[in-house]
């Protein structure tokens, strides 16, 4: 996706290329009585407003990605487009959502085929069924869902970044523990988080504006369980492989405080919490370490309730020895440079 970028428009450019919508709304001119679409339009980069003078125009949905062809000119000291051409964004479109918004570092097409694949792999034909019904019952959302609104795998597909790396722990754990039902863990790993879906409200960016109803009075944890049993019953599956996956679903937060209603009572249970709760710090560690300079300690990260220590690894040269300081100029330059 070869543009310019929003922080390097100025007055006189024109542009042609894509850009998220954060902002669009319809209004009328003071002057002329004309209706023209007044919108908030932006990269990773930056925002810039934009004018369309067309009263036919139809308002386009906020995090959505459209294609403009627009001039950049000056009003009020600051950049602003007059928009030409403007239109959805098309399928076949060379879109780099990298470029509008945080994205998780795989495509989420692979990720929901590694997730099939291991559903398709599965030894226990009455959980293989049900996996593929509770999966296929997730929809189009889980391409691009975050799996949180601001910690953990707060991206664009997220969610399915957070899923698939459990699941490779899991598939890295379960020979270690050759007592554990693998396909079990497996399932348990795919339908954890599924009902944030639900909980959340995200646009196709992966933003999420706000907690839905549900999400605030039910919770992925209930309507979880809800979605297992209903898909259940939809594909003729009973047995003790229903109550399992549900109780793994009830109990992978581990704790009262922390939204379980129930400590995890078998073996696939608690390894499913105790690899959720790894991935989720993890992911979170790596976020702070990223925007941390090597040898300095972080601010204070809440969520964790301590300060982050980034160590100096070693690159390939000598390590400084223990208990050297660093100039607070080298501090900075390292932070430049990250």
């Amino acid at each position: 996706m070869n543009q310019p970028k929003v922080c390097e428009l100025i007055a006189n450019m024109s542009f042609e290329g894509f850009l998220k919508v954060l902002g669009a709304d319809k209004r009328t001119s003071n002057k002329s009585g004309t209706q023209y679409l007044d919108m908030t339009l932006g990269d990773l980069t930056g925002s810039i407003n934009a004018k369309k003078w067309d009263p036919n125009s139809i308002v386009p949905p906020v995090g959505s990605i459209v294609k403009v062809r627009a001039a950049v000119q000056e009003y009020n000291g600051r950049p602003q487009m007059r928009i030409d051409l403007l239109r959805p964004v098309k399928p076949e479109d060379p879109v780099d959502m990298n470029a509008f918004t945080k994205c998780a570092p795989e495509k989420p097409e692979d990720m929901l085929a590694e997730i099939t694949d291991t559903i398709e792999a599965m030894q226990w034909e009455d959980l293989k069924k049900l996996m593929r019904a509770v999966l296929a019952s997730a929809g189009d959302r889980l391409m691009y869902y975050p799996a949180a609104q601001r910690l953990h795998h707060a991206e664009r597909s997220g969610l399915l970044h957070h899923t698939v790396s459990m699941l490779r722990v899991a598939k890295a754990v379960a020979p270690l523990y050759p007592s554990l039902n693998a396909d079990l863990l497996y399932a348990g790993v795919i339908a954890h988080d599924l009902d944030k879906t639900l909980e959340m409200q995200s646009d196709e960016s992966g933003t999420v504006s706000d907690y839905t109803t549900e999400g605030l009075l039910i919770g992925h944890l209930v309507d979880g369980v809800t979605r297992v049993r209903n898909c259940a019953r939809e594909a003729g599956v009973e047995g003790e492989c229903v109550l399992l996956l549900c109780h793994m679903l009830l109990s992978h937060h581990g704790q009262p405080e922390f939204g379980s209603p129930r400590p995890p009572m078998f073996p696939e249970a608690e390894a499913l919490h105790m690899i959720d709760d790894l991935d989720a710090k993890l992911n979170e560690m790596e976020d702070v370490m990223q925007r941390t300079p090597e040898g300095v300690f972080s601010e204070k990260i809440w969520s964790l309730d301590r300060r982050l220590y980034h160590p100096r690894y070693p690159h390939g040269e000598e390590e400084a020895p223990a208990g050297d300081t660093v100039e607070q100029k080298d501090l900075y330059s390292g932070l430049l440079s990250y």
